[in-house]
Formats: C-alpha cells, sequence, structure tokens
C-alpha cells in the first residue's frame, strides 16, 4: 500500500521569520525535516505557497533534489490535496511540518504500521498524548478524507488547519506505543529563537543529522538542560502575578522579584506545563512583566487571564459613556502591557460590575467579544451570592473564588456549578487555597485577627490530617484537596521565586486525595464563621 509524507513549509512567519531556512548542522531546517521523513524510503513533497515570498525557499529544495508543490497560500488543505492529484483514494497519507525536524522514517513507520493494523482513519503522534516531546509529531489519515475535506470545508480554519474535519468525522486518535515514556512536556518544535538555539544544541554533536534516530535525538533532549523540573504536567496550577507586580503577602519575606527572574519563573512554569497565567490591572506591574515574559515567539504558550480595573474612581452614578470610555481605556492598558493586540480571557475584578451603572461595563466587554478583542469572559466572585449571579450570565465562561480546605460556604453551589457546566464551556479556578497563608500560620494573634479564638484546635486538626493521609505538609494537604474537587478546574497560586515555583510544581505534580478523603475531611473539619472565612472582614492593626 503507497504511503507518501506532505511537508508543510512557508518561509514567512511572525514568530520567526525566515525560520525554515535557518541552519541545523548546515542544513536548512525544511530541508533537514524532509530528508529526515525519507531516510527510510518513503516519498516525501514539500507544499509551499506559490507567493513570492517562498521563491528562495523553492530554490533551496531544488538545490537539495526535494520535490517541491506550489499552491494557495490562504488554503493549505488545498495545497496538500493538488500535490497529491496523481496518487490514488486509498494512498496513506502523512502531515508533517517544517519546524519539527526529529521526526524520520523510522518513527513514521511505526505511525504507519499503528495506523493500518489498528484500522484507523485518523491517527497523530504529538506531545503530552503520545508520550513524546512536543515537536515529535505527524498526522496521518488517507488521502480520500483529504479530497473529501477539502469538498466540505466551508470556513478559512478548516483550511488552514487541514484535518480539523477529518477529526470531527473520525475522532481525534493518539499513536501510544511511547506514552510510558511521558517525554510530553518536552518541547522540540522551532517557534521561536529560544527553540531553536534548544534543537541546535540536541544537534550540536551529531556527524549525521540526517539519519541519527529520533530516539537517539529524544534522549539527548532528555538530558538538555532547557527542559523540565517534573515529568508531567502540574495538575491544575495556576500560576498567580500578583507577587510579580506588587510586594504583595503577609509571608512575602523576598519581596518583589526584578524582570529577568520574574520572566525566568514565567516561561519555567509554561515549560513544566502550566496553562494558565492569572494576572489583572490591579497588581501593579503584573501585566507588563507577562507581557515581557511572552513576547519574542513565547505568545499562545499559556492562556493568560486578566481582570478588569476595579474601576473605583468611577461615580455610582457614571453615565453610560463615562463607564465605556472607563471599559476601553483598562482593556487598551492590558493590551499594551500584555503586548497583545486580543486578550485571552478578561475577568470582572468585581461581580457587582455586573450590574452596576444598568450593567453598561458588562455590555462594553460583551461588544468587545463580539468584536474580537477579547476571546473570552469571566467574574472573579467572592461568595455564594455572586457565584449565582455569574453563573446566571450565559456569556460568562471563566470564574475565579475564594476557597480552602476549611470552606463550606461553596458546598450548596456545587450542583449549580455541574448544572452550568453541563450547559456551556465553564472553566472555575480557585484562589486563596491557604486562607491568604493563615492556615500555616502559628501566630495566635494572626488567627485572632481572623475571628478564630480556638487556633489551636485547628492547627491540630490540620496537622492529625497531613499524618492520617500521607501528606508531605498542610500546604501539600490543602492543595491536593482543591485539586481533587471535580468541579475545580485550577488552583491560582502565587509566587515570588523560582525555588516556590520549583515546590509548587512537584506538589501539583503529586497525586491527589480520593473520594473517600475528601468526604472524611468535609465531615470532620472545624466549622470557621463566614468572618473568618472572609479575609476583608479580618481586623487589620
Amino acid at each position: 500500500m503507497t504511503s507518501v509524507a506532505v511537508l508543510q513549509a512557508r518561509t514567512s512567519s511572525s514568530r520567526l521569520p525566515g525560520k525554515v531556512l535557518l541552519p541545523i548542522n548546515g542544513i536548512p531546517l525544511a530541508v533537514l525535516a524532509a530528508k529526515r521523513a525519507a531516510n527510510t524510503g518513503r516519498e516525501v513533497i514539500v507544499a509551499t505557497s506559490s507567493q513570492a515570498s517562498d521563491d528562495a525557499l523553492a530554490d533551496v529544495l531544488d538545490m537539495h533534489g526535494l520535490n517541491c508543490f506550489r499552491g494557495s497560500l490562504e488554503s493549505p488543505l488545498e495545497r496538500i490535496v493538488l500535490a497529491l492529484d496523481a496518487y490514488p483514494d486509498n494512498t496513506i497519507v502523512f502531515r508533517l511540518t517544517a519546524d519539527n525536524v526529529f521526526p524520520d522514517g523510522h518513527l513514521l513507520d511505526e505511525i504507519e504500521e499503528a495506523f493500518v493494523q489498528g484500522e484507523y482513519e485518523y491517527l497523530c503522534c504529538n506531545g503530552i498524548e503520545s508520550g513524546l516531546p512536543y515537536g515529535v509529531s505527524a498526522e496521518v489519515t488517507r488521502l480520500e478524507h483529504l479530497r473529501w475535506a477539502l469538498d466540505n470545508a466551508v470556513d478559512a480554519f478548516d483550511t488552514e488547519h487541514v484535518t480539523p474535519l477529518i477529526i470531527r468525522r473520525f475522532g481525534r486518535c493518539y499513536f501510544e506505543r511511547y506514552k510510558f515514556r511521558e517525554l510530553g512536556l518536552l518541547r522540540c518544535t522551532v517557534d521561536n529563537l529560544d527553540d531553536y538555539l534548544v534543537v541546535q544544541r540536541v544537534f550540536s554533536s551529531v556527524t549525521d543529522a540526517v539519519n541519527v534516530p529520533c530516539q537517539e535525538l529524544m534522549r539527548r533532549l532528555e538530558v538538555s538542560p532547557d527542559g523540565p523540573v517534573v515529568a508531567q504536567a502540574p495538575d491544575k496550577l495556576v500560576f498567580g502575578t500578583v507577587q510579580l507586580g506588587l510586594n504583595y503577602g503577609v509571608s512575602n519575606k523576598t519581596g518583589r522579584p526584578d524582570l529577568a527572574l520574574a520572566c525566568i519563573m514565567l516561561r519555567t512554569a509554561v515549560i513544566n506545563g502550566v496553562k494558565y497565567i492569572d494576572t489583572a490591572r490591579a497588581y501593579g506591574t503584573s501585566e507588563a512583566v507577562v507581557g515581557a515574559a511572552f513576547k519574542g515567539g513565547w505568545e499562545g504558550r499559556a492562556t493568560v487571564i486578566t481582570k478588569l480595573s476595579p474601576l473605583a474612581d468611577c461615580p455610582v452614578d457614571a453615565d453610560s459613556l463615562w463607564v465605556r470610555a472607563a471599559i476601553d481605556a483598562s482593556i487598551f492598558e492590558s493590551c499594551h502591557h500584555l503586548e497583545s493586540k486580543t486578550l485571552d480571557v478578561v475577568m470582572l475584578h468585581r461581580a457587582a460590575q455586573l450590574v452596576q451603572w444598568q450593567g453598561a461595563a458588562w455590555e462594553r466587554l460583551s461588544e468587545l467579544r463580539q468584536q474580537g478583542v477579547i476571546a473570552a469572559l469571566g467574574v472573579s466572585v467572592q461568595n455564594p451570592v455572586e457565584l449565582q449571579w455569574a453563573l446566571a450570565e450565559p456569556l460568562v465562561s471563566y470564574i475565579q473564588l475564594p476557597c480552602n480546605l476549611l470552606d463550606w460556604r461553596w458546598d450548596d453551589s456545587i450542583p449549580l456549578i455541574e448544572e452550568a457546566k453541563q450547559d456551556r464551556s465553564l472553566i472555575i479556578h480557585v484562589r486563596s487555597a491557604l486562607l491568604q497563608g493563615l492556615l500555616v500560620n502559628e501566630n495566635e494573634v494572626s488567627w485572632r485577627s481572623a475571628h478564630v479564638d480556638d487556633s489551636a484546635t485547628v492547627r491540630e486538626w490540620l496537622s492529625n490530617q497531613v499524618s492520617t493521609l500521607g501528606r508531605a505538609s498542610i500546604v501539600d494537604l490543602c492543595f491536593a484537596y482543591l485539586r481533587a474537587l471535580t468541579w475545580v478546574d485550577g488552583v491560582a497560586v502565587g509566587m515570588e521565586n523560582i525555588e516556590q515555583l520549583s515546590e509548587n510544581l512537584k506538589l501539583f505534580c503529586k497525586p491527589s486525595l480520593e473520594p473517600g478523603q475528601i468526604a472524611a475531611l468535609q465531615a470532620s473539619r472545624p466549622r470557621l464563621t463566614e468572618q473568618a472565612l472572609n479575609p476583608a472582614c479580618w481586623l487589620r492593626g
């Protein structure tokens, strides 16, 4: 049965212009990717556009004796289908990209064997799901399905990304032969300069870049100093960045890190699988720090959630034009400091802003979402009443709320959350996992300020649970509890130094609690008052 690999390649790149022509051991990336895919005899066609900007790429491919097809810029799907015009419908087709130079013919042979034996119509090798580094990537299907997709595509997304229609038709199945290796946090694609330098170092001592086995490259990547510090993605960890923009928190010993260290922390978090970054207009220079960390090709590696300005200076009787201008100013500032034309998620800093000013603030945010300036909207809530407001608004797809091991206030709201999750896409993140550090504080005065008169009983219960459940610490217990709650999608944790980040990455990779353990904790935990659970009610001395 015939199989052929089509390698997509474009000279232009918004993140790293001309990247496919950058050399690895003297061989341009696009050429190296094509030759490695062909090193067991498989035919490889490099598909690029007919634009003048890709003339240099076509010349380089021709100089190296590679088969180059040139077609539509706007529709890579059409380009691939036309490149394979002479092949029969049942041809097995691999889709590869020129910025991934690790895959070789041997890996493609293994994927093809799994594809045929499993009688799949679509199979992909990609990242965590396959247990291999991000960039050891390939998709395989049959030509008839690509032709069908081209005939049935109705929007640019399906033609640009080639296989979405096929995936929706047959499902996304993964090549899992090496899933046990758990290398999914490693990265060997080339999206930016940092990526290129990593890949270049991996190949630096290789004598035959075309024929070195993919398995050998992965072994070299594993021991690279640029890799993650944990073997798996930290479960539900959200990087809270208030400490990166302010000297924040009573337990903050080191103060706000400088910009260079903050950028290292944020990039390290992303390298280690953190998917969400939480910031806000009110967090000092936090947005600017996040913007600096994720420029230069790091854009899109994590979802950035920011919060609208608290609008504290907006009069209660402000007219809608005043409010809309204040919203626009806040969004402009966020875009400016995050160095992005669009925002992933914008949350109301206060749930009351849903209805304040006759709903003018929320109306304007909804318009900006409709215009594509904001991808998703959310609300930061303080209590169950505000949670109900947020759940009642269908455009709310992110909610952040304070919750910890001793917090019983949300128990009656869980059915409402679960019902909302069934009706729409809804992400719930929790904050204040340690009740602003009180749960690890041994100072009796601090507990009394929080309206807890018998702190010894609470602290003894916490210590006993750590011992009974075999957890490493109260912090570990608190995180493991929240991560085990099925309605919680993420836990926002603030960090001010690299040591805290490393510790939290490891804690979030530990097993969470079991359902029976959760039930036992909830049944036996000390009952704090609502005043104690709400830091806004604490006595400040």
